[in-house]
């Protein structure tokens, strides 16, 4: 037991001991685009035994309200790698949903965009833009580079990101928070896309900065969270 104890201080003195990863997250971000109130994303994580479930609205404001409410939602599994999705939806108004089905054991991702299926092999780790963020909660980024498939729903794409900053701080409206940059440094300046993970809320996204399809500036900041 003393031998024990000693390991266990030992370890906290280097800072080795991580908390244990949320059962349940309530996150609220706001977002501008090009500097203007642009939307309200609300997110929601919850896990219950080995089951996860992640469900994003994103409500538009003024003009932009008129878009319509985005859902995005995604289910599955946790496991010793972090996250393993099993279905995800993603739904703009009233249209058709997009879904993407995993199929793990046969090695299959299935997207369904409109009246379009397509089947592709499912990668090890891959993940979808509801999941991805929250897979840093259970994977924190190690090294200077992240790698991680992720899927639309309409396809499958590589996402790359190099460390550009670690142990920085970012004053948010919630008071200043220790964060790690990631940027993904894309070849074409509209996918550029930059996350700044809490290091100590459990890795979850502090501000991302990205572009539209249009160019325009989108910055979406984390104004409320609740974790348990």
């Amino acid at each position: 037991m003393k031998k024990l104890l000693i390991l266990w201080f030992g370890l906290l003195a280097c800072g080795l001991v991580f908390a244990a990863p949320p059962q349940k997250v309530s996150a609220v971000y706001e977002a501008t685009r090009d500097g203007q109130p642009f939307a309200t994303v609300t997110e929601t994580f919850r896990q219950e035994g080995s089951h996860y479930r992640i469900e994003s609205l994103t409500k538009g404001v003024g003009v932009y309200a008129l878009l319509g409410v985005r859902r995005l939602s995604s289910e599955g599994e946790v496991t010793a790698e972090g996250l393993r999705p099993r279905r995800f939806e993603q739904q703009q108004g009233d249209r058709k949903p997009v879904v993407a089905e995993f199929d793990w054991e046969g090695g299959k991702l299935t997207m369904t965009n409109k009246n379009k299926v397509t089947t592709v092999d499912l990668q090890a780790g891959t993940q979808d833009l509801a999941s991805f963020t929250y897979q840093f909660v259970f994977r924190a980024p190690e090294g200077d580079t992240v790698a991680m498939p992720v899927t639309t729903g309409k396809r499958l794409r590589d996402y790359r990101y190099q460390v550009t900053g670690r142990d920085q701080t970012f004053d948010s409206p919630l008071g200043a928070l220790r964060v790690l940059r990631l940027n993904n440094q894309a070849a074409d300046p509209n996918d550029e896309k930059e996350l700044w993970l809490a290091s100590e809320k459990h890795h979850l996204p502090a501000r991302i900065v990205m572009r539209d399809e249009n160019g325009a500036a989108i910055e979406q900041v984390l104004t409320g969270l609740s974790i348990e």
